[in-house]
This record gives C-alpha cells, sequence and structure tokens, in this order.
C-alpha cells in the first residue's frame, strides 16, 4: 500500500497488520469453533483504508453477498476507539441455530440472541487477539442490533459518520459442509488510525 494517502499504511505497516489480524482471527475462529464443535473456515484478512462516503459500497463489494443480511454492532475503546461489525449472510441462521443446541422455532427474538452471542465471541476474540499483541488495552461496549433482513447495499445506507475516512478491516469465517457465513468488519478513526500505525512501528522494531 501507498503511503501517500494521509492516514494510510506504509507497505510494511500493511503487511505486519495483516499478519497480527490473521493470529486474532484464528483466535476468533477457535472460540467458535469450540462453541459449535465444528471446523470453522477462516478467510485471508483484507485491509483499506475507505472515505465516509465510498463506505457503503466498499463493504458491498467486500462482503460480495446480494442476499438479504442481519448484522450487530459493537464500539470498542480506550487505545483505539471504533466499530466491530458481524455481518451474517441470512440463509445460514438455521445451521447455527442448529449447532448451538436451539430446538424452538426460530423468531425473531430467538435469532437476535443468536446473533449478538456469536458477534460478541468474534469481536471480542479478534479485538483481543490484536490488541494483546500490540500491547493495547481495549474496553467493549454490549453489541446491540445495526439491522435484520435487509439487502446489503442498504446496511449503512444511512449512517451519518463523524470522520473523513477510516480504516477498514474484514475477515470472514464459515462453517465447514454449512451455509453459515459471516463476515466481520473493524471501523476506526482517524486519531485511532495514527495511533494504531505507531503500535505498529514498535512491534516492528522489537523483532
Amino acid at each position: 500500500m501507498s503511503d501517500q494517502l494521509g492516514g494510510d499504511l506504509t507497505l510494511d505497516q500493511h503487511e505486519a497488520l495483516q499478519e497480527i489480524v490473521n493470529i486474532g482471527m484464528g483466535l476468533a475462529g477457535d472460540s467458535l469453533a469450540r462453541i459449535l464443535n465444528t471446523f470453522v473456515e477462516l478467510s485471508i484478512p483484507r485491509i483499506r483504508l475507505v472515505k465516509a462516503e465510498d463506505l457503503p459500497s466498499a463493504i458491498v463489494n467486500l462482503v460480495s453477498e446480494r442476499a438479504e443480511v442481519s448484522a450487530i454492532r459493537q464500539a470498542f475503546f480506550n487505545h483505539w476507539r471504533g466499530e466491530a461489525v458481524a455481518i451474517y449472510d441470512q440463509h445460514g441462521c438455521k445451521d447455527l441455530a442448529d449447532l448451538m443446541g436451539y430446538t424452538s422455532e426460530m423468531d425473531n427474538s430467538t435469532e437476535t440472541e443468536l446473533l449478538l452471542d456469536v458477534g460478541n465471541v468474534l469481536v471480542g476474540a479478534c479485538l483481543n487477539g490484536v490488541s494483546e499483541q500490540l500491547n493495547a488495552e481495549l474496553s467493549f461496549g454490549a453489541p446491540s442490533v445495526l439491522a435484520q433482513h435487509v439487502p446489503i447495499e442498504e446496511l449503512f445506507e444511512k449512517q451519518n459518520f463523524n470522520w473523513s475516512h477510516t480504516l477498514l478491516l474484514e475477515v470472514n469465517f464459515a462453517l465447514e459442509n454449512r451455509q453459515f457465513k459471516s463476515h466481520l468488519l473493524t471501523m476506526m478513526s482517524e486519531e485511532s488510525i495514527s495511533t494504531l500505525q505507531l503500535d505498529i512501528d514498535h512491534f516492528l522494531e522489537a523483532l
């Protein structure tokens, strides 16, 4: 990646962050696999600097999902500040409920509980896995529902952002022999991007 755009990462920073996120994602995948007792397939992390007005289209391109989705959001703060969003393919919710032992009919309340529980696991494990490697302390807000049963194009359509650009991290999780798929997106404010760059530089210097 070029370091010409303000807030962007240098090539060394980008490569280091991708490896750090990869480790954090592995921890999240392992946590989910233990809960569900099934193999979790992981993608390669993708990292992009995105302008606020380009975020909806950037997410559509990353997720590449044209069916309806549901999503939960969870804020994180302290050393870095931002928001994580877990996006779920609607068709995989029944698979997830089955694996987690839900025997009753999948109504809206049950689905919400299920998505919040899984999102909390993914966000906490992944971001804690990243922050621990960079000696950064994070706190988390309670997860909440961002949207249910909406086209991916509409997910961020009505959101107002108080930043000009953000660092967008994307990883996705899928379950072996199941339809379930989840995309975990992490968005950081401009100030946090600068802090993260310093953290990565210190990490590289210590190698």
